[in-house]
């Protein structure tokens, strides 16, 4: 790996089974002063191309109403340099193998445009607040499958080890609770796409104000998720109940299922790992929704370090409700003219999967934006060793929460030389992330109740 920079604060320590230790006080105190409060790096990188941390967007741009698209706070920002098949070489220590791969596969139609970089992630205090607290309780049990003493913030901005980083990535702070219309394309090599439409709510009661450790261990969610297809016809009645646990050895994943068939909710207890995602045609696996969620039990875990890397980043541009889903849908790949890129330093995880353990993907290399612990790209390798996938997160701040969270997560099929883009919703109403929400609505009940 390019110019990984292994930290003091970060070393790459194999991970023992049962409870990992917390970090110190000292440690602690570094969120105050040299870090911030999620463990990044306060200060600019050698160069400046990476400025200092300054708390990240903390108002919405002038005439910015809740329910509308986002507008771009950086309008006035240009294209520093673009990067094209022709000059890659020149920039091969700021890209991960699998984006180099993409000039590759793509060298007269991909290109990366890098803008000035902007550290414009932002979350609310009491989410700072509570990151603190858990940095000093936090621990991780059952072998790294679960997670006790945390709630609300990063459950460890100082990670030790590999399973913390993707433990920080899986519970990231996103609001309170949300639905949100939008949808996915999976184009043919030609760029012909059909939407697939959808309808979801999301419940995160690990995100609630107050939320306590011991209120969360009891009831062992961290979060409900529930999805229904609205288009195109020939899919309508098709649903998804998941609830996600803290502990899963104590309570595995909980899923169901709608069958239109029979109108009835069933038990899915395949919605997990390398089952293939909610219409995807086979090109993404359900581990790969949100960059990667779920048990973490198939691979083991590496914290490799620090690097600088282009990635996505601030794409209003990408986010706009000027756009058609045919503005954005091209052949091979996204619109790149849509596409904003800045040198950020990310974490770098490395998952190799289990001698003993069945995936699809032998191995999983991911690229964390330090400032959110959103993941920003991964490089995803198939059983011969070989770059199959690789996923990219275009991320924008959502000013009314606020948090920094992806618009659109596109995996490139280097094989097949397909993508799939989730997260559509340019033609769409915006987030809601007021909404009230209740348990008594993601139950199979509700579930068979809602798509009858």
């Amino acid at each position: 790996m390019k110019k990984i920079t292994l930290l003091s604060l970060a070393v790459g320590l194999a991970f023992a089974a049962g409870t990992q230790a917390k970090v110190d006080e000292q440690q602690v105190k570094k969120l105050s002063n040299e870090l911030t409060p999620f463990g990044a790096v306060r200060g600019a990188n050698a160069d400046g191309s990476i400025p200092a941390w300054t708390g990240g967007i903390t108002a919405p741009p002038a005439g910015y109403k809740v329910g509308m698209h986002h507008p771009d706070p950086f309008p006035q920002d240009k294209v520093l340099y673009t990067i094209t098949a022709a000059n890659v070489a020149q920039y091969k220590d700021v890209l991960t193998p699998g984006q180099m791969a993409m000039f590759e596969a793509y060298p007269e139609t991909f290109k990366m445009n890098v803008y000035q970089t902007r550290r414009s992630a932002s979350y609310p205090q009491h989410v700072y607040d509570e990151t603190l607290k858990n940095a000093a309780r936090s621990e991780l049990i059952e072998e790294g499958n679960g997670i006790t003493q945390a709630a609300v913030g990063i459950p460890f901005p100082i990670p030790q080890n590999g399973l913390e980083a993707i433990w920080n990535h899986i519970l990231r702070y996103r609001g309170e609770a949300l639905t949100r219309e939008g949808g996915q394309v999976t184009p043919t090599a030609s760029g012909d796409f059909t939407y697939i439409g959808f309808d979801e709510q999301l419940m995160i009661p690990y995100g609630v104000k107050g939320a306590s450790p011991e209120e969360l261990q009891e009831t062992n969610i961290l979060f409900k998720f529930k999805q229904k297809v609205t288009e195109p016809s020939k899919l309508v009645g098709t649903a998804l109940l998941v609830h996600e646990t803290m502990d899963q050895i104590k309570t595995e994943r909980q899923a169901w299922i709608y069958n239109k068939g029979i109108r009835r909710a069933q038990k899915a207890p395949t919605v997990a790992y390398d089952a293939p995602g909610t219409a995807s045609d086979g090109l993404r696996t359900t581990d790969d929704f949100d960059m990667f969620n779920g048990a973490p039990n198939r691979y083991n875990w590496t914290l490799k370090g620090k690097q600088e890397l282009l990635i996505p980043y601030n794409d209003y541009k990408l986010h706009s409700d000027k756009l058609k889903y045919a503005d954005i849908v091209k052949p091979g790949h996204i619109n790149t003219d849509l596409v904003r890129y800045e040198k950020h330093r990310v974490w770098v995880v490395e998952a190799n999967l289990k001698d003993n353990m069945r995936h699809i993907y032998k191995k999983r290399v991911f690229f964390i934006d330090e400032d959110s612990w959103q993941i920003a790209v991964t490089d995803i390798y198939d059983d011969r060793d070989e770059l199959y996938r690789v996923g990219m997160a275009h991320g924008i701040n959502y000013y009314e929460v606020p948090t920094h969270w992806s618009t659109l997560d596109v995996y490139h099929d280097l094989q097949s030389k397909r993508y799939i883009a989730i997260g559509l919703d340019n033609e769409n109403k915006m987030y809601d992330f007021s909404a009230k929400l209740r348990d008594v609505d993601f139950t199979s009940r509700a579930l068979q109740r809602d798509n009858r």
